[in-house]
């Protein structure tokens, strides 16, 4: 089972990525990937209906007691699913909460961490947050990051959206949350899924200010998408 610590020790602040059920769990390994990359401690929270999207999505059955093993799997795969297609994560700034543990450190304002993004956000996690219901450690980290103005990132990934959702997603947006649509752009030159599921997780990591080179970023000049080196996946 994941292991207990003392919150704060150290100065450990962390940034808490929450995921959630809803298709897109490459968004989630890259946002991870980038937030080790820069450095960054990261607390993970997977929901469990999060787990048999990964499972469906990737293969990977992500246990509690194995967490470390299945988490470095799910990071070293490909938005393609090519499994070892990024080197082995360094997971020694990672810590894992169990999504049934309304006892975590991150569920209490007074646990000290960064902000939080939730990546990618169901509907279902998106409703749970804007009314405040903390079914699960994911929403109540939320509530959690909302009532002490921390930063809270939503990418939401659903199409079409109802009526019902886009007005959770205001609610969200008044509360002081980034809504951020899974939604990849292509003036970046993309030739690979992956430089698509990039083009998301950098924008996330932009909304929260972590420095990365997850894409290329606009620079004013019509016509760089198509004359840019496209170099292909990753090796």
């Amino acid at each position: 089972m994941p292991a207990r610590e003392e919150p704060g020790d150290g100065g450990r602040r962390p940034w808490v990525v929450g995921v959630s059920g809803a298709s897109g769990t490459p968004f989630a390994a890259a946002v991870l990937r980038g937030l080790i990359d820069a450095g960054e401690a990261v607390d993970l929270v997977v929901s469990r209906a999060s787990r048999l999207t990964l499972l469906d999505e990737t293969g990977i059955a992500f246990r509690d007691a194995h967490w470390q093993d299945d988490l470095r799997e799910w990071l070293a795969r490909g938005a393609d699913g090519k499994p070892r297609t990024f080197p082995a994560a360094d997971l020694a700034g990672v810590r894992y909460w169990s999504a049934g543990d309304l006892a975590a450190g991150p569920s209490s304002g007074s646990y000290p961490v960064k902000g939080m993004l939730i990546v990618p956000a169901s509907t279902a996690a998106v409703a749970g947050v804007a009314l405040g219901l903390s079914k699960d450690l994911l929403q109540r980290v939320a509530s959690v990051t909302l009532k002490e103005r921390r930063p809270l990132v939503v990418a939401v990934r659903e199409t079409p959206l109802n009526g019902q959702t886009l007005r959770h997603l205001v609610t969200l947006d008044e509360a002081g949350a980034v809504v951020l649509p899974a939604s990849p752009a292509f003036y970046a030159g993309a030739t690979h899924i992956q430089d698509l599921v990039d083009f998301v997780a950098g924008r996330a990591l932009d909304a929260v200010g972590v420095p990365h080179t997850l894409y290329r970023r606009w620079a004013g000049e019509l016509g760089s998408a198509a004359r840019a080196d496209r170099p292909g996946p990753p090796a």
